[in-house]
């Protein structure tokens, strides 16, 4: 006597927990993007490190500093700041955004901790040129 296995009920509970995690997934990125506020940064590469120039969505105007290769700082709506120190002030008027920036050798890196929809972001970026920042990612110089 052989017996048969019956594989289509197990693959279909697969497929719809599948599905399931997809569709809930989804709604968390939507819900974390629609909890978002808009900042616009200008981000340029020096000679010695960074400048950054904030058009919305923060407390401060330009920030300019020193780093080495591969030495991230920590910038939030505050300005420069470390990871284990973050302020606890909240502004209604302020974008409320974390996220490390490093100089590397053809350009910047950055990773977004909070306040945006990306968690990571690299680009090449000669010295004295400018590249936008925002909430989503990259972004045009206008």
């Amino acid at each position: 006597m052989k017996t048969k296995m019956n594989l289509k009920r197990p693959f279909s509970i697969i497929i719809m927990a599948l599905l399931f995690l997809t569709a809930s997934s989804e709604l968390v990125a939507q819900e974390k993007t629609a909890d978002l506020k808009d900042f616009k940064l200008i981000v340029e590469k020096t000679d010695n490190g960074i400048k950054m120039k904030s058009e919305k969505g923060s407390a401060w105007i330009d920030l300019s500093f020193s780093l080495n290769n591969y030495r991230p700082q920590a910038v939030d709506e505050y300005g420069m700041t470390e990871l284990k120190n973050v302020s606890e002030n909240k502004d209604e008027k302020l974008a409320d955004f974390l996220f490390t920036i490093t100089k590397t050798e053809n350009g910047i890196e950055l990773k977004g901790i909070e306040g945006t929809a990306w968690t990571e972001l690299k680009f090449s970026l000669v010295e004295n040129k400018k590249q936008a920042i925002n909430q989503f990612g990259m972004t045009s110089l206008n």
